[in-house]
């Protein structure tokens, strides 16, 4: 089995849980990813990591060599005021990139915008209401540009809402921080992380050039459905609902400006994909159950 090359723009939980996918899977790669600090070395799950220094103002040069040697590039690092910066450095500073066979974007379902509670795919129009979605429409099109200009391998994956077993709403009831927004026909989709991580690796072996993909379970649902499950799992009471004007958070109101189901058929034909967590019931009752 020949090793593969392996690059990450940044490290979150999606980036993570894909290494960790490779590590199960007993796959030979090389690692190296990015942060703000500076180049440091690192061990992650016993493997070791270089870490190179990636902001919008400088960087490591070193990247360069490594990202001619990459075969994989994974970017999740998020716009920053509207920008996407991995395109931006690509653009200056990047000549070719000849062994790689994909870039993934790490993109988000707030691209499409409030469909009133009707279901999107992947040629639904995109007409985001937050700053985040806008910009993540902007970053989408920039990496369009950029692979159709370079002749890059690329792929966009349009995340729905991420849980995860450290992250979710269990925990969030658990620590009395769960605020339900009284909004009638409020749908929103989900997907866990280790289904993310799943399909990474399945797109290892299984790409197509130029292709968006929604990356969601099969129930998108209300907030306030999956606040009273979980509440059931943990024999707790029901958030209180608050109405839209008393929230403070801007996240969360921009959360409850958008209703839609996310429709991810074309992701589970593509890569012949079987969900993990095929909703949030499954998902929730094995963080449950696993005391996670």
């Amino acid at each position: 089995m020949s090793k593969i090359n392996i690059f990450c723009f940044g490290f979150g939980q999606v980036a993570e849980c894909f290494i960790n996918k490779l590590i199960q899977e007993k796959k030979d790669f090389d690692l190296s990813i990015t942060s703000r600090q500076e180049t440091h070395k690192l061990e992650f799950n016993n493997f070791k990591i270089t870490s190179y220094h990636f902001t919008n103002e400088n960087f490591d040069n070193s990247i360069i060599k490594k990202l001619e040697e990459a075969n994989y590039i994974l970017i999740s690092i998020p716009p920053i005021e509207g920008k996407d910066i991995v395109a931006n450095y690509f653009e200056k500073s990047l000549k070719n990139i000849p062994n790689c066979k994909w870039i993934t974007y790490l993109s988000a379902t707030s691209v499409y915008g409030d469909h009133k509670g009707e279901w999107v795919n992947e040629n639904s129009t995109t007409k985001p209401t937050s700053s985040n979605g806008s910009s993540r429409l902007a970053a989408e099109n920039t990496w369009k540009k950029l692979s159709n200009k370079n002749k890059y391998p690329l792929q966009i994956f349009r995340l729905a809402g991420i849980y995860s077993n450290e992250f979710n709403v269990l925990k969030r009831l658990q620590k009395g921080k769960l605020q339900i927004v009284d909004k009638k026909n409020h749908f929103f989709s989900r997907i866990h992380v280790e289904d993310i991580a799943n399909i990474l690796f399945k797109s290892l072996n299984n790409f197509k050039n130029n292709e968006i993909y929604n990356i969601s379970d099969d129930k998108p649902a209300s907030q306030r459905e999956v606040a009273a499950y979980g509440a059931k799992l943990l024999n707790l009471e029901n958030p209180n609902t608050v109405k839209i004007e008393e929230v403070e958070s801007e996240m969360l109101q921009n959360f409850y400006k958008d209703s839609k189901k996310v429709d991810n058929k074309k992701m589970k034909a593509f890569f012949k994909y079987n969900l993990k967590f095929p909703t949030y019931v499954e998902g929730l009752d094995y963080i449950f159950n696993n005391n996670l």
